[in-house]
């Protein structure tokens, strides 16, 4: 268990107040409080950590925690806030008290994923002697219990708004950035959106208790801390009582190293920090966002252009839990029907926030991010994919069937030297490092080399080495990576999955096959030899064929039944697929009027 401090007194009355509890009887409460303590737990301190064993059930009485998961390579990744009057640990006490083996004892299961205090906060432990004579007096409590947690590990998809971040501290990096011109310009978009929000400065909020703050955060939707960056007690308590912090920096600045000063920060801590970049024109940048990122420890950049605008309704929908992420499954020229699914998206004023994708679909996600309108994306996709064949420079293979200079030449072409953090939609693509059997997320860095890598099939196009990492397609690992958009933002995801059809190979061109030169005359350089569709089809298919499914608000399924992996010609009927399948799921979602409800 992580530290805190133990306070000796009757906890009972504390239980009484806890609303899930409401509904015990008084002789079971105090019997329960018997069993139960109530603790302190300052900002940053960990309740409990991934490992340890579950012996406990807890109430939070007030402040705010976090709960996090071990990510990939060490990392944690935040999964939600627990609010005043929300049960923690409660899944690890449960399996706790199942007798797994068959052995009659009963052991403590350890803890899955760590939590911390965001802020100070308040806690009561109940042991499982303590919880089980509640359960055996209430027992309705067993039920709202099991509603809870098939709620946190059932439908992944869903969002809880108790578990998003609510108290937003913007700090400004420079004396000339408008921090209450910026904030109220938020909160207009958010009242637009209908979420109620209040904005606090210095002269409000300076030398107030905890309890301020958290009567602020029960009525209202966002609340807006704002600061300029110092060695002050309002930057120190403002940083402190952040559910997520943004730094709110000039794009033709530089960070200052180290951007914090000193501060035990949970949020700074804990990476629960954003960098919004504000563009007021065209002005030259000074440093990459990048650079911003290592700075501040931050884990997202935004871009802000104007005051008010497109970028501003960005920014108030990630606030209030209402943006919008587009995830483009990888799936060679089926991809395309991504194409028509942005545009009946765009069509029906459904706004992209946030867009990635593996393979093919990283490419047709990046043109999204570029910012090109859907006559662009269909001009460049064409000039690039369709009038001739991207995989058509076939050489005998050594690493892969073809040289992928076309492939090479193509990407520089139309993404050119664009870096993914100078993007204005938030950008994903993922690849597979074969050295280490992991996915990797390119979230920074050349977008082209970003795309490279994801579309590199093995066996097909060369792989692309960085340092001693060798990177294929993103489809091998994870094709449908709706579990990392879930991970960039809480908002609405909204999956297109093209490899959902099942796609035979054609079996007479692998009964006595010819040799490669034999293959070449009867056939040319400009065919491909069956190995390609081989390849093509052993690095996209997947174990497990509704990954990712649960995962998403909306789930566009074309049908591509008739449209092969390499038929890259078949454009025009791959894309208006993609745009009817995307306007039938829309017919029967609420997903427009709750993201964008004005």
């Amino acid at each position: 268990m992580g530290m805190f401090k133990t306070m000796s007194i009757d906890v009972t009355p504390a239980l009484k107040n806890i609303p899930f509890l409401k509904d015990v009887p008084a002789r079971a409460m105090k019997a329960a409080g018997k069993e139960a303590k109530w603790f302190s737990l300052p900002a940053g301190g960990a309740l409990f950590k991934a490992g340890e064993p579950a012996d406990c059930i807890y109430f939070v009485l007030s402040g705010s925690l976090g709960a996090f998961h071990d990510g990939p390579e060490g990392a944690s990744d935040f999964i939600g806030h627990i609010r005043a009057g929300e049960p923690v640990g409660e899944m690890a006490l449960f399996l706790g008290g199942i007798d797994m083996d068959g052995s009659g004892q009963i052991d403590d299961a350890p803890h899955t994923g760590s939590v911390y205090a965001i802020r100070d906060s308040e806690v009561i432990a109940i042991t499982r002697k303590g919880w089980e004579r509640m359960v055996k007096a209430e027992p309705e409590l067993l039920e709202a219990m099991i509603r809870i947690i098939l709620r946190r590990v059932g439908r992944a998809g869903q969002r809880s708004t108790r578990a998003a971040p609510k108290v937003f501290t913007m700090v400004a990096t420079s004396p000339t950035i408008d921090l209450s011109l910026r904030a109220k310009s938020l909160a207009a978009c958010l009242g637009q959106l209908g979420s109620s929000c209040i904005i606090i400065s210095e002269k409000e909020g300076d030398e107030k208790p905890a309890s301020f703050f958290d009567e602020l955060e029960m009525n209202h939707d966002v609340v807006i801390l704002t600061s300029t960056i110092g060695d002050n007690a309002w930057f120190r308590l403002s940083i402190r009582q952040a559910d997520r912090i943004w730094v709110m920096a000039r794009a033709d600045a530089r960070p200052s190293i180290p951007l914090f000063p000193d501060d035990n920060s949970p949020a700074l801590a804990l990476k629960l920090v954003d960098v919004v970049l504000l563009h007021h024109g065209n002005e030259r940048r000074a440093a990459r966002p990048l650079e911003w990122l290592e700075a501040s420890g931050g884990s997202r950049v935004f871009h802000w252009t104007g005051v008010q605008g497109e970028s501003c309704g960005r920014l108030a929908r990630i606030m209030s839990g209402r943006s919008v992420g587009v995830v483009m499954s990888g799936g060679g020229a089926r991809a395309y029907s991504h194409i028509g699914m942005v545009r009946a998206l765009r069509e029906q004023g459904i706004p992209i926030d946030f867009v990635g994708g593996s393979s093919m679909g990283a490419v047709i996600a990046a043109c999204v991010a570029m910012g090109w309108d859907d006559k662009e994306i269909d001009w460049r996709i064409r000039k690039a994919f369709v009038e001739t064949n991207p995989l058509g420079d076939y050489n005998l293979p050594v690493v892969g069937m073809v040289k992928g200079l076309r492939v090479n030449a193509r990407l520089k072409e139309h993404f050119g030297d664009a870096e993914i953090g100078d993007l204005g939609i938030p950008f994903f693509a993922t690849s597979t490092n074969l050295n280490t059997g992991t996915l990797r997320l390119h979230r920074s860095g050349l977008l082209r080399e970003a795309l490279r890598a994801s579309i590199s099939l093995p066996g097909i196009l060369p792989p692309v080495v960085d340092g001693h990492d060798v990177l294929v397609d993103g489809a091998v690992l994870n094709n449908f990576p709706v579990d990392v958009m879930r991970e960039m933002h809480r908002g609405y995801v909204v999956g297109g999955d093209v490899t959902q059809q099942a796609e035979g190979l054609n079996v007479e061109e692998f009964i006595n096959p010819p040799n490669f030169f034999r293959w070449v005359l009867m056939n040319g350089f400009s065919a491909a030899p069956p190995i390609a569709g081989l390849l093509m089809r052993a690095a996209t298919i997947r174990a497990d064929r509704t990954f990712g499914r649960d995962m998403t608000d909306l789930l566009i399924l074309p049908d591509l039944i008739d449209t092969e992996l390499r038929d890259w010609e078949a454009y025009d009927a791959t894309v208006e697929a993609g745009y009817e399948a995307t306007k039938m799921a829309l017919e029967t979602s609420d997903i427009r009027q709750n993201c964008c409800p004005v």
